[in-house]
């Protein structure tokens, strides 16, 4: 046997460990970022857990956008589902306990992203942007209308959940509703890297690229833009669930316009079609919005909106993204 032959299954074994190596490289830096934001901003937790929150929120509108190619403004609707849902659950119905407010709110997320996907997908480019912003705004005047269970335009309050595992109860310090929602980050991170690393996750990228082709081999464009968008209402959910558990309130806002848009410009500015980037972009724009409108409370909008026209003229494949191109051409220009 040549020493070819015997080297052979051991390069093909090495790009089979690589993702799951990358993985872990990826879950050891949420870690180390977490325990850095637990230790050196004691007392920005709350605002940590919203950052959370709205990451699962542009995590899952990447799934639908990024990895399968639609265009929708409406994702705060599956978010707002989820959140609703758990504070519900809660209120009227005494379910406090986190992890099953958690499971209810994913639940909802995904039974409003079945109905809100089935009737975008109906359409195509503008009419998809159109569609998506009449879901938000249903989504949000039935939430008001129902004022008997959401508390209408005052908010849905009272929501009081039990200590995690009957042990660590939630303090208004937020350390117990940080640690909780990094463990669900990292939970839904893992799955949603097997996910998309999977099968079903190559062929959302390639209805993404050529529909036509896709539908042509015999797969199922709409049936499997559906099932996407249902896994991302499940991940919006969860991160619904874990500000209805984090703040104890469930307002309108989460139901607004304003949180969908302010998810995709996250999403374009850390780069779409990426984990990573939803990550970054999300970090990237709530952290910087949050120093720049403590600093200039008159004028923070203006310097938002010119870093992210810097963003999209000089990285448009969005920070991560440009990034990792970047490295890419140093790394090849050394070998």
């Amino acid at each position: 046997m040549s020493a070819t032959e015997i080297s052979a299954p051991f390069e093909q074994a090495k790009p089979m460990r690589r993702p799951w190596q990358r993985d872990l490289a990826g879950v050891l830096i949420i870690g180390v970022a977490a325990v850095a934001g637990y230790f050196l901003f004691p007392d920005n937790l709350a605002l940590l857990t919203r950052i959370i929150a709205i990451m699962l929120l542009v995590l899952s509108l990447d799934l639908v956008t990024g990895y399968c190619g639609v265009a929708t403004l409406g994702h705060a609707a599956l978010f707002g589902a989820g959140a609703y849902a758990a504070g519900i659950a809660a209120v009227t119905f005494g379910i406090t306990e986190p992890l099953s407010m958690v499971a209810i709110g994913a639940i909802a997320g995904a039974v409003a992203g079945l109905v809100s996907g089935v009737v975008i997908l109906r359409g195509h480019g503008l009419a998809q942007l159109v569609l998506s912003i009449a879901v938000i705004h249903l989504f949000h005047e039935a939430a008001n209308k129902a004022s008997t269970y959401t508390g209408g335009s005052d908010g849905l309050s009272g929501i009081a959940p039990d200590p995690v595992f009957g042990l660590f109860a939630f303090d208004l310090w937020g350390r117990t509703a940080y640690v909780f929602g990094i463990g669900l980050l990292i939970l839904v991170f893992v799955l949603l890297r097997i996910l998309v690393r999977s099968p079903f996750g190559t062929l959302c990228r390639g209805i993404r690229q050529d529909p036509i082709r896709v539908s042509a081999m015999g797969a199922s464009v709409k049936a499997s833009l559906i099932k996407m968008y249902v896994i991302s209402g499940a991940v919006a959910g969860v991160g619904g669930a874990l500000n209805a558990v984090s703040t104890q309130v469930v307002g309108l806002d989460s139901l607004s316009f304003t949180n969908s848009a302010e998810a995709l410009v996250m999403l374009v500015l850390g780069g779409a079609g990426s984990l990573y980037g939803a990550l970054v972009g999300t970090i990237v724009f709530m952290w910087f919005e949050h120093v720049v409108s403590a600093a200039n409370p008159f004028h923070w909008l203006t310097i938002v909106g010119a870093l992210l026209i810097a963003v999209v003229l000089f990285a448009p494949k969005g920070l991560y993204g440009t990034a990792v191109t970047l490295m890419k051409r140093f790394i090849g220009s050394r070998q």
